[in-house]
């Protein structure tokens, strides 16, 4: 397996110590850093495949709790795998659950052996052990493979998080047992919650059980950002040299370049797809929300420069028309946009890596970014 799987290191930037990569798959290299696409059910939601690759992905996600419930990892397995089943050639990745233990934790009960699910679907009882949980994703077929882990609140005492941290090691240790296929690979979860000391013993405790990439959980779940950039300062200096590190759940602009700025190599989130299905745009000044009245004769692209299809073809003006009218083109063609964004900015950190000026980079961004929504004029 790891002979199929390794991560490479192309270049550190002299100005920052951030890096670029390669993490060479059977099913493909992925260039560092890199945004994923999330395609929970196994679609990127509204979008073919190809148009998912059109606009430059390399890798996606698909969550394992969504897929067992339905079709089922059986179905999966019977159409030849993930990969088979929805037609994409590329490296996939499988969320283990975890994060399902945080988000729907008001319907979870988790304890030493494993998490009581009640499903969102039906509200039928599911009981996923460690252990289940891996091999759904054996099932499923995915590339990268995530350790089951306990996800926590930000704001739970030091004791709780110790208790889940402890916990995600323990579960982690059994994680492994499990043979995975010939072309799959395991990814640990550093856990820890907002605690400095536990983040770092939990890394430490990880490290041993990552054979070629590790990821750090538990964090964007609420807390603060300079809590989270907090976190990532104090586990840099711990991080295994050849591994590419997964911070999870992350997909803002202002985040990514940040986290890019603390050892991270890759990235994902529902955010671009989620916010382009209510009519916002990302844009490297910050984001748009089209369906406003401010857009009903703009005829312009939703970003000046932009060089993805939706911006080539269409106007604010017409893409707000779909978006109040609520057809099904608008969110796709926001989610194009949106998508392409994000991997715009990344191929740019890469350029600004390479060229040792990411520094440099970081002030051009923030010179010209605002977070909170704004209204291009």
């Amino acid at each position: 397996m790891l002979d199929r799987y390794k991560f490479e290191v192309l270049h550190k930037c002299k100005q920052s110590g951030a890096r670029t990569g390669i993490l060479h798959t059977p099913y493909g290299n992925i260039k560092t850093p890199v945004f994923m696409p999330v395609g929970t059910k196994a679609t990127v939601k509204g979008l073919s495949v190809e148009e998912v690759k059109n606009v430059g992905s390399e890798i996606i996600l698909a969550n394992t709790l969504h897929l067992h419930l339905r079709p089922g990892e059986d179905i999966i397995e019977r159409a030849g795998g993930i990969h088979k089943f929805m037609n994409w050639d590329l490296p996939i990745l499988t969320d283990s659950g975890g994060f399902q233990v945080f988000s729907l934790s008001k319907i979870n009960k988790v304890n030493d052996d494993g998490v009581h699910f009640q499903s969102f679907i039906d509200g039928k009882k599911i009981f996923m052990k460690p252990e289940d949980s891996i091999e759904i994703q054996k099932k499923i077929g995915a590339n990268i493979v995530m350790a089951f882990d306990e996800c926590t609140a930000p704001n739970i005492t030091y004791k709780e998080a110790e208790n889940a941290m402890k916990r995600t090691i323990t579960w982690l240790k059994r994680c492994k047992e499990i043979k995975l296929k010939e072309h799959q690979i395991l990814f640990p979860i550093v856990q820890g919650n907002m605690f400095e000391d536990l983040r770092i013993k939990s890394l430490k405790e990880t490290i041993p059980y990552a054979e070629c990439g590790i990821a750090i959980g538990g964090l964007s779940v609420g807390e603060k950002k300079e809590t989270m950039l907090e976190m990532l300062k104090c586990l840099q200096p711990h991080y295994p040299e050849n591994q590419p590190r997964y911070l999870m759940g992350v997909g803002s602009q202002d985040y990514i370049v940040e986290s890019v700025l603390h050892g991270i190599d890759m990235f994902d989130c529902v955010l671009p797809t989620r916010i382009a299905r209510n009519g916002t745009a990302l844009t490297h000044k910050g984001n748009i929300t089209i369906r406003n009245s401010l857009y009903k004769d703009d005829f312009r692209p939703i970003e000046e420069g932009c060089d993805c299809y939706t911006c080539k073809n269409y106007s604010r003006a017409y893409i707000r028309h779909l978006i109040n009218s609520d057809e099904i083109l608008g969110g796709r063609l926001l989610s194009i946009h949106n998508i392409y964004s994000l991997h715009s900015l990344v191929n740019k950190i890469r350029d600004a890596i390479n060229e040792d000026k990411f520094l440099d980079f970081v002030c051009d961004f923030y010179k010209n970014y605002n977070k909170k929504l704004i209204e291009d004029n």
